[in-house]
This record gives C-alpha cells, structure tokens and sequence, in this order.
C-alpha cells in the first residue's frame, strides 16, 4: 500500500503508473505525427483559407441551360467578378463568356457549343462559364479589385464542340494529328495577368498537344485541369487568348471556345500526399505499438 501513487480518487501501482505515462507518451506522439501531416497538407495547398473561388454556383439557371447574353445584360457578375458578353440578335450569337450547366458530353457541332466536355463543372458541381474568343483574339475579365494569384488558380476544360471536333475534324476544321495521326498539332489557352493597365505575367496552357515525337503522348484535353496562376503574382483582370496550330485564310479553324470554373482555387491534394499524410499516422501507430510493449 506505502507504494501505491494517487491518481484522482484511484490508488496506482508502480507499474500502472509507469504504463500509463508511456500510454500518454505514446499519445502525444501520435498528435505529434498527426499534427506534422495536417502542416504538410497545408503546405501543400497555399493560401487555402485565404482563396475566394468564382464557382458560378451564385447564378440561377433552369436545369440544362445556359445564359448567352440574349436579353441584352451585356455582362454577368459572379463571386464579384465581372464577365463581358456582347449578343447579336440579328444572328443569335454571342462572344465573350455565357454560363452554362450542360450536362451533354457527347454531341457533336455548334449546336452543342454551351457544354463541358467533363459534362458537369468542376468537381461534380453544376455551374461553369463558357469563353468564346473575339475576332480581336483577347478578352479579359475584372476580379473587382486586386487579387493574390500566388499558390492559386482556375480550372479549364474543353467544350464537347471543341473536343469532338479536334478528335474527328469538320467541315472548318482538321482532325488534330491528320491522317497519319504525327501532325504537331494544338490548341492553347494564353492567361495574362494585369493590374492597372500593366501586364503582371502570362502562362500558357494546352488544351490539346500533339507536338511530342511520342505519340502516345498525344491528348486532347477531356477533364477539368487546374492551371497555376502564380506566375501573375498580384491582379485585378485576367486577360484569356486562344490560339491554334490550325490555321487558314480567316484565321484560327480551331473553333475558339473554351470552358473555365473555379477562378481562385488552389491545387487539389495530389495522391502522393494524402499517401504522405497516412504513411505518417501508420509510422505513428507502429512506434506506439513498440513503445507499449517493451
């Protein structure tokens, strides 16, 4: 009884005293791990907590439908960026950005020009914005004040117009890689960075390569991908620009549109690290495991 250590209102053994204290050790250094994966993943995705993302999810659309300007707005406002659209009623068309929820992935031509090719907005959600380029070649959209890009980004995919087209050719354009499958073909996104009217930076992105000598590099751009937009530093306006090694006499065959989402977003976590943050917490549990037994 001289020997027992008080615990609370329970009387502890030498030995139960000790196992408990190696139980507490064990779980702080579990904490510990558990912890250092939690800095990691931050790490890994900057500025996550500070990121305002333009998801479009704000605008209200019927299931299946787009807005391309017809009612004369001029413009649409989402997450306080301001998107330019100029409608022409004369002939039912329409540059600079409209928003869709398309779900249609499969349909070739211009009729199906407001759709995704992944079929939904990025990550599953319902919303995106269409880009289709003017004749000028640039257009641009105003964040609603500055805007850090570094560690941030947007997200970009294909329209199923584009996609298809590039896959199969059309009456306007060819089939990327020709007939034989080896022509360097592309078609690539230009963002430009601007505060004020000076040019902070620019990143190109390709929607479709075929310029490697392997051609099982060769893609047509299918899903969402993210580009990263640190390279802008500090913006107010984003300035998109699509160029295409299929050219003739009027200029880019390639039809010029693109779809876009998540402006502000960071990188999602790769596998690589959520298989860093599990390889911690199980080194974490062998070590308690060899702690308590010896």
């Amino acid at each position: 009884p001289d020997a027992r250590i008080p615990c609370g209102p329970v009387w502890l053994s030498p030995e139960r005293s000790l196992h408990m204290k190696i139980h507490d050790s064990c779980q702080t250094q579990l904490k510990k791990a558990f912890s250092l994966a939690a800095l990691v993943l931050l790490n890994l995705t900057p500025n996550a907590t500070h990121a305002s993302v333009v998801g479009f999810e704000d605008l209200p659309l019927n299931p299946n439908s787009y807005w391309n300007g017809s009612n004369g707005g001029g413009s649409f406002t989402s997450g306080g960026a301001t998107f330019p659209n100029s409608y022409n009623s004369a002939y039912d068309s329409w540059v600079g950005f409209a928003y869709s929820n398309v779900q249609d992935s499969t349909t070739p031509g211009w009729g199906n020009q407001y759709a995704a090719r992944p079929g939904t907005g990025h990550n599953g959600s319902a919303n995106y914005a269409i880009g289709y380029q003017p004749y000028d070649g640039n257009f641009e959209i105003s964040l609603g004040g500055s805007s850090n890009f570094v560690g941030r980004g947007l997200q970009v995919a294909n329209t199923t117009y584009v996609a298809l087209d590039m896959q199969n050719g059309s009456g306007f354009s060819k089939k990327f890689g020709g007939i034989s499958g080896t022509d360097p073909d592309w078609f690539r996104l230009t963002v430009r960075g601007l505060l004020g009217s000076s040019e902070t930076g620019a990143v190109d992105f390709y929607l479709a390569d075929f310029r490697s000598a392997n051609s099982a590099d060769d893609y047509i751009l299918s899903s969402w991908a993210f580009i990263d937009l640190t390279a802008l530093g500090t913006v107010d306006k984003l300035r998109f620009a699509l160029t295409s090694s299929d050219t003739g006499s009027y200029g880019m065959n390639t039809p010029a549109f693109f779809a876009l989402d998540s402006i502000g977003s960071v990188p999602e976590p790769s596998s690589a690290s959520l298989l860093l943050i599990a390889a911690l917490g199980f080194a974490a549990v062998r070590r308690a495991r060899r702690v308590t037994q010896s």
